[in-house]
């Protein structure tokens, strides 16, 4: 625009890098963290460089830049109320601002993480075809990083469908892909998903199928590699996955054990999602019925936060 102000690559670089903290302490502390300040980061700064003055290439910079910024205020949006519109509102503009910045790869990630939620949420065919249509816009073009993850998504509807021969033919496309990646190629912002998260998404899939015993087995492997310091909140899931596996499969202690580790690892998270967890996590617990295992878990997890706050009505998580 004639009146804004101009606008360098130095400062969609600046830009990034603000964001880049944001994601940071989303993964540590949860969505309902700083998810306010985000939204009032992106109505100040964001608004200025798309309102800016800018060439042709740091016009598609800064819509690539304030898809990625507007794509992670979604993820906060969903992690604090998983089922709200306004995650599906943030979603929305930043596929949006990811076509008007000619950034496909970005679009088809929108679509992805759309598919996640969608699966959260009970929408599980339309989170499959949001999936299989985020690998189509890309066939041509997206990383076998990339791809693999969609497969991921498709294969988490799947197993939530009760798809069995589905799910296991798209964890077959995942691993395919995820065998030929070149972690150099990929965009930043997919980086993370190496094999620790793989395995993850494998203990989810079969969690969700009934294989307990397959499930206890990926999601340890995911966990190998935890520091407890970085993703923590995705380390908080694959821990409830492993105690949901271990529950299932019978292993009472070593379930109730995990969780209070969990427990203790998230103490400072604010995230709805981790709250659903646990809340499936006592449902195995009550439909194990009473042990002595059970019974010192709820003594000690009366203790967490999080804890209370799942035994409390569905109502008003943060």
């Amino acid at each position: 625009m004639a009146g804004g102000a101009r606008i360098g690559l130095a400062d969609v670089d600046r830009f990034r890098a603000t964001v880049e903290l944001f994601r940071q302490l989303d993964d540590r502390f949860g969505g309902g963290h700083a998810r306010q300040a985000l939204v009032q980061y992106l109505s100040t700064d964001a608004d200025r460089l798309l309102h800016g003055r800018y060439t042709e290439a740091v016009g598609r910079a800064v819509f690539s830049a304030t898809a990625e910024a507007t794509l992670l205020a979604a993820w906060m949006s969903y992690d604090s109320v998983p089922g709200s519109s306004l995650a599906q509102r943030y979603f929305i503009q930043a596929l949006a601002l990811a076509q008007a910045g000619d950034d496909r790869l970005l679009g088809a990630s929108v679509l992805d993480a759309m598919s996640h939620q969608a699966t959260y949420t009970g929408r599980f065919g339309e989170a499959a075809n949001l999936a299989r249509a985020a690998m189509t816009g890309t066939r041509e073009i997206a990383t076998a990083t990339l791809t693999s993850h969609f497969h991921i998504m498709e294969a988490r509807a799947l197993a939530r469908l009760g798809d069995a021969k589905g799910c296991d033919r798209a964890l077959a496309e995942a691993i395919r892909e995820f065998e030929r990646r070149k972690p150099e190629d990929d965009p930043g912002w997919i980086q993370y998903f190496d094999e620790s998260e793989l395995s993850a998404e494998f203990g989810h899939c079969l969690r969700d199928l009934g294989r307990a015993t397959d499930a206890v087995q990926y999601a340890s492997r995911s966990l190998i590699a935890v520091d407890e310091t970085t993703f923590v909140r995705s380390d908080f899931f694959t821990m409830m996955v492993l105690a949901d596996a271990q529950a299932d499969a019978g292993e009472l202690e070593q379930a109730c054990s995990i969780a209070l580790h969990a427990l203790t690892a998230g103490e400072q998270i604010r995230s709805a999602r981790c709250i659903n967890y646990l809340r499936e996590f006592r449902q195995r617990l009550a439909a194990a019925g009473s042990s002595r295992s059970v019974a010192e878990f709820h003594e000690q997890a009366i203790t967490s936060r999080l804890w209370r706050i799942a035994s409390r009505s569905d109502k008003g998580v943060s």
